[in-house]
Order: structure tokens, then C-alpha cells, then sequence
């Protein structure tokens, strides 16, 4: 049993996953801090806005920021939801880049296909067009 469940941990599939999910993390955490060091605080120039503190108080208390906010009681942070927003964005759009650039580089590497072969009634027409045409 040890053995089959080492040889299932070592094929090709399961061990790609697992570096694709470690890979995938840290590209997380990149897009995370390119979005709220970068993204955000240029959109929040342009628009005099700051995401982080975009909420509804949902108790009768009032807050001046997120934090106290949620210190209070209920709070919808809508603010937070756009950022994640920007975030998937910002991921779905470097996703579909990299699927591009790799189905690119298939494409060129890879040879053309090969004809497939003709079936038994292609086959048995051209012998029959064959022999129409040496008569």
C-alpha cells in the first residue's frame, strides 16, 4: 500500500499541481501587493478615493474607518469586495497572457499534423476512379 500511494504522489499530474498551487500562492500574494501598494492608491489619486474604507454601517454607531467599523458591530465593506475585484481582474488577465504565450509557443513548436488515413470507401473509390481511368 505504501508503495502504491508513492508511485500515485510521484506521477506527473499530482506533482505539477502541486507546484502550480505553491506557484499560484505566492503569484497571490504578488497581485495582492500590486493591487493595494499600486493599483489602489493610483485609482484613489485620480478619484480621491481610499477603497479600504468604503463601508456601510449596518449598526446605528458611526465610524470613521474600516477598523472601528467592524469594532462596532456589522459593516458591509464594499471597499474590500472592489479590491478583491481589482485583484481577480489583475489575475484573470495574467492567466489568460501566460495560457496565450504557452498555446503560442505549441503552436510553433509543434509539427503539423499528420493526414489522416483514408478510410475504406476512399480507399475503394480511388481504385475504382483508377480503374475508370486505365480503361
Amino acid at each position: 500500500m505504501l508503495k502504491e500511494f508513492r508511485d500515485f504522489a510521484m506521477k506527473g499530474n499530482v506533482v505539477d499541481l502541486a507546484v502550480a498551487v505553491i506557484i499560484g500562492a505566492a503569484f497571490g500574494a504578488i497581485v495582492q501587493s500590486l493591487v493595494g501598494d499600486i493599483v489602489m492608491p493610483i485609482i484613489g489619486a485620480f478619484g480621491k478615493a481610499d477603497f479600504s474604507n468604503y463601508f456601510i454601517q449596518l449598526t446605528g454607531e458611526h465610524a470613521t474607518n474600516l477598523t472601528d467599523a467592524k469594532k462596532a458591530g456589522a459593516v458591509l465593506a464594499y471597499g474590500s469586495f472592489l479590491t478583491y475585484v481589482v485583484n481577480f481582474v489583475i489575475i484573470a488577465f495574467a492567466l489568460f497572457l501566460v495560457i496565450k504565450l504557452i498555446n503560442t509557443l505549441k503552436k510553433q513548436d509543434a509539427p503539423p499534423p499528420a493526414p489522416p488515413a483514408p478510410t475504406k470507401t476512399e480507399v475503394l473509390l480511388q481504385e475504382i476512379r483508377d480503374a475508370l481511368v486505365n480503361k
